[in-house]
C-alpha cells in the first residue's frame, strides 16, 4: 500500500543563529536562508534544499544522507566530517573542496557522489571542478571494480557470485586497458603515449618483416618513416593488404578516441 511519506514543506526560511544537535529529517526547504551560521551534529538525512541559500556556512559533522540539493547556492560553505551518502546535486553552485571532505567511504557511493558533482559542475559550466570530480570517480570506478572481482569483503561476495564476478573481471580489466590507452576519454598524454608505441610496433615490423634495402636501412630510418605509414601517406607495396588494414583500423580508432578528448573538452565549457 502507498501512504503519506510524512515530508514537511517549509518555505521561505532563514537560519539566523547557530544550529546544534538538531533534527530536520524529511523536510522540503524551499528557498531556505542562512548567511554565516555554524551547524555542528545537524541531521538533515532525506531533506531536498530547493533553491536554498546557505552562504559561507559551516557544517560540522553533520548528516546530508539522501538529501537532493537542487538550484541552490552552497558558495563559500564547508564540510567537516559531514555524511553524504546518496547526496545528489543538480545545478547548485558549491565548492570543490567538497570532493576532498565529503566523499563517502564505499567506493560505490564515493562512485555516485563524484559522478553527481560531475554533471552538476558540468551543467553550470565549471570546467575546473568537473575534471575534478571525473578524476575521483573514475579512481572510485576502478576501486570498485577490482573488488567487485577480487576482494574478500562480505559486501562484494555477497552481491558478485559466480558469473557476476566473472563479468566484473572483465568490465575490470577492460576499464584498465582503456585507461592504458586514453586515461578512459580524459588523457591526451596517454593517447599520444599509445600512438607512439604504435609507431615503434610499425617501425619494428617494417625493420625485421618487410625489410627493404629501397627505403630502408636501419630502425632509425624504420621509425622515421612509421608516421608516414601510419597517416596512410605511404604504403610500401611489399606489405600485404591486410596488414594495411590493420594500420588503418588503428588510425582510425586512435582519431577516434582523439576526438572524443576534444568534443568532450570543448562540452565542458
Amino acid at each position: 500500500m502507498i501512504k503519506d511519506s510524512g515530508r514537511e514543506k517549509l518555505s521561505d526560511k532563514k537560519f539566523d543563529s547557530p544550529a546544534s544537535q538538531e533534527k530536520f529529517i524529511n523536510k522540503l526547504f524551499e528557498r531556505l536562508v542562512a548567511l554565516k551560521v555554524e551547524f555542528k551534529n545537524v541531521d538533515f538525512s532525506y531533506c531536498i534544499f530547493d533553491a536554498a541559500y546557505l552562504r559561507n556556512c559551516s557544517f560540522e559533522d553533520c548528516n546530508f544522507t539522501g538529501c537532493r540539493f537542487i538550484n541552490s547556492n552552497l558558495s563559500g560553505c564547508s564540510f567537516n566530517g559531514c555524511k553524504f551518502d546518496y547526496a545528489s546535486f543538480d545545478k547548485t553552485q558549491v565548492d570543490n573542496d567538497i570532493l576532498d571532505v565529503g566523499c563517502p567511504g564505499p567506493e560505490n557511493l564515493r562512485l555516485k557522489f563524484a559522478r553527481s558533482l560531475r554533471l552538476n559542475y558540468q551543467q553550470i559550466g565549471d570546467a575546473k571542478s568537473a575534471n575534478k570530480a571525473i578524476g575521483i570517480e573514475l579512481q572510485a570506478t576502478e576501486d570498485h571494480l577490482h573488488k567487485a572481482w577480487g576482494s574478500n569483503e562480505s559486501y562484494y561476495r555477497k552481491k558478485y557470485k559466480g558469473f557476476e564476478r566473472l563479468k566484473r573481471f572483465g568490465e575490470w580489466v577492460e576499464f584498465k586497458l582503456l585507461d592504458l590507452v586514453w586515461g578512459n576519454g580524459e588523457s591526451t598524454w596517454k593517447l599520444f603515449r599509445a600512438v607512439l608505441v604504435v609507431l615503434l610496433i610499425i617501425a619494428g615490423v617494417h625493420a625485421i618483416g618487410f625489410e627493404d634495402p629501397s627505403l630502408i636501412k636501419s630502425y632509425g630510418e624504420a621509425l622515421l618513416i612509421s608516421p608516414q605509414v601510419f597517416l596512410g601517406v605511404l604504403k610500401p607495396a611489399i606489405y600485404p593488404g591486410p596488414y594495411l588494414t590493420v594500420i588503418f583500423l588503428v588510425r582510425l580508432i586512435m582519431f577516434g578516441f582523439f576526438m572524443s578528448i576534444i568534443i568532450k573538452r570543448f562540452n565542458r565549457r
